[in-house]
């Protein structure tokens, strides 16, 4: 399946907009993971437990808006964009959405 940010995909034509479709997962932080991040704080640099936690709930959110999509029948997902939002002091969610689209066939 096709994903864009973009409103349309180079070289395709898009024959049918089937609608909104997303994915979203909302994750918690770790107690472990916060004590480091906070002793990460103190000299700087990348929390890389936040940022591996952040990747695989983007990832996570994309195979769900995917699965919605291939449900509606789509080729390909359009104006994809993605949101985060503060649920609680220690969950975040990651929210993405985008038009499912079919493609016309080329012949």
């Amino acid at each position: 399946m096709l994903i864009a940010t973009t409103e349309t995909i180079v070289g395709e034509d898009i024959a049918e907009t089937l609608g909104v479709v997303r994915g979203n997962t909302i994750r918690a932080r770790h107690l472990g993971r916060d004590i480091l991040a906070a002793l990460r704080n103190l000299v700087g640099g990348e929390l890389h437990d936040y940022t591996k936690l952040m990747a695989e709930a983007r990832e996570q959110s994309i195979d769900r808006m995917m699965d919605e999509a291939r449900t509606l029948g789509a080729d390909a997902i359009v104006g994809v964009r993605f949101s985060t939002s503060v649920i609680a002091q220690s969950a975040a969610e990651i929210l993405v959405f985008g038009t499912a689209v079919k493609l016309r066939t080329k012949s």
